[in-house]
């Protein structure tokens, strides 16, 4: 059995798409499927659901894929382990980040690729969740998340710093000479926010809650981007972590309010699997987590 089909297998798993995942490999779509057919061939089962298009993976797909992503890991883990001990970690960083973690990431990268200039780094924006599912399906090598609420199983953490709401909305919308905002007021407002199925929802959600309140969006979104834009054209408010006002200078749109009753810290940081041994790749994300000196602006 050739590495090589195993990675096709994993790609294809991956990118749900014979034509993304062909790409991904840097081969033709007829070479990944013949590469998938000889896959199948030499278990002697039909491992992925097709008619002329992916399906999907069968049973035994299933069955197979995380021995699949495993040893295609493992050999990966080897090579780089290898070429450490020759000279300078080599090869493609993958990194998962929630949204609410995004205004860290460049230190973060900045940090890493200083130190290891032979790397490239590929930065996915991610929910908690699906983080939690790419370190342990060998699809991430680290993952910037929350550290404290819902946390993953069975991963090594370097805390980075700890995010606090903020409440956001034009200049002109109403809160003029205010310097603060209760949370029952905020709650009433017209609000664009995080879906819930964001972490960061969830534990704004909760947060409400303790305080006998519940918040009704009229918009929801999947990035702070979109929430900022819906912000700017007016009409909407919204709550989102003080860390993001790095990234927001000079805005003159923009009536940025502390709330008066402040909601615990949430801490961010770094995590990557906990196995043994730890890759290089995942070993020199740690010890840059464990070092970096972010801003002002970011608590600790």
């Amino acid at each position: 059995m050739h590495l090589r089909l195993l990675r096709y297998f994993t790609t294809l798993a991956r990118e749900g798409h014979f034509a993304r995942a062909a790409d991904a490999c840097g081969i033709t779509q007829p070479t990944l499927s013949a590469g998938i057919a000889a896959l199948e061939e030499q278990f002697g089962r039909r491992l992925v659901a097709r008619d002329r298009r992916y399906i999907g993976l069968t049973p035994e797909g299933q069955a197979m894929l995380p021995w699949a992503q495993q040893i295609v890991a493992v050999f990966d883990g080897m090579a780089h382990a290898m070429e450490a001990m020759a000279g300078p970690i080599r090869g493609e960083f993958r990194l998962g980040v929630i949204p609410a973690a995004l205004p860290a990431v460049g230190h973060v990268a900045r940090a890493l690729l200083d130190l290891h200039p032979e790397l490239s780094l590929s930065v996915r924006s991610m929910t908690s969740r699906e983080i939690e599912r790419g370190l342990g399906g060998f699809e991430l090598d680290a993952g910037l998340t929350y550290l404290d609420h819902e946390p993953p199983a069975d991963m090594l953490t370097a805390a980075l710093y700890a995010e606090h709401y903020i409440f956001l909305a034009r200049a002109d919308g109403g809160f003029a000479g205010r310097t603060n905002i209760g949370w029952a007021e905020a709650a009433r407002a017209d609000l664009c926010l995080l879906h819930q199925g964001m972490q960061n929802r969830r534990i704004l959600d909760a947060r409400i809650a303790e305080r006998g309140l519940a918040l009704h969006p009229r918009a929801t979104a999947d990035s702070y981007v979109t929430l900022l834009a819906m912000v700017q054209a007016g009409g909407f408010a919204t709550i989102m972590p003080d860390s993001y006002l790095a990234l927001l200078p000079g805005l003159d749109w923009a009536r940025v309010l502390p709330f008066d009753d402040a909601t615990p810290a949430s801490r961010i940081g770094l995590i990557v699997p906990n196995r043994s041994p730890i890759g290089p790749l995942a070993g020199a994300a740690l010890a840059i987590a464990r070092k970096v000196k972010l801003p002002p602006g970011f608590d600790v």
